[in-house]
């Protein structure tokens, strides 16, 4: 985990790295050495991507792990018209980061709520734990006005903390389309949430 990372932005495959859509195709088919290549090529990456995302090393770790079994199980579904295969395994471990971060954030929710339940509550804090459960239900409510692409690309740019180079690789698109989708995005959910510019 203690290598650098290559040089370049996330989704570039340096100049004579291997080629990772051959090593997936052969590690679909269960060759071990294949992977293993595969795994030296991505893996400092991959754990900088997920520790971005969870912000703690050892889960960084865990994730990483994780990451790499699924790639190794899935492998053989690998579909280069979908998009690139930086860009596959790196969906891959987003989804891993994020699930592990929603498992984290669930289980303090469980702890704060025990910690609620048994302790007197004011008026006061009733009423601001109120009216922020109204505006992240009206956040989410116009989420879902957005298109999915819109949806999606501000998810990974405002709660999964990305770069717009970072999203536009993420999802396989030019930097300026991921611009342009956030931005769209943006504008539709202060028209409906009644925002002023």
């Amino acid at each position: 985990m203690s290598s650098p990372e290559p040089d370049g932005p996330p989704g570039d495959d340096p100049a004579g790295s291997p080629d990772l859509a051959d090593l997936l195709r052969r590690a679909g088919r269960a060759d071990e050495a294949a992977f293993a290549v595969l795994y030296d090529a991505t893996s400092a990456r991959i754990f900088g991507l997920a520790l971005r995302v969870v912000r703690d090393p050892a889960q960084a770790e865990e994730v990483t792990q994780e990451a790499f079994l699924e790639i190794w199980r899935t492998a053989g579904r690998y579909d280069p018209d979908k998009g690139s295969p930086f860009a596959w395994i790196l969906t891959i471990t987003h989804r891993k980061a994020v699930d592990r971060v929603r498992s984290a954030e669930a289980s303090t929710r469980r702890d704060t709520t025990y910690h609620q339940t048994n302790q007197p509550i004011d008026h006061d804090t009733t009423a601001e734990a109120a009216n922020a459960s109204f505006e992240a239900h009206r956040v989410r409510g116009a989420l879902q006005t957005l298109t999915e692409v819109q949806r999606e690309a501000i998810s990974l740019a405002y709660f999964g903390g990305y770069t717009h180079t970072e999203v536009a690789t993420m999802l396989d698109l030019p930097v300026g389309t991921a611009k342009t989708r956030i931005r769209d995005g943006l504008i539709r959910l202060r028209d409906v949430m009644g925002v002023g510019s």
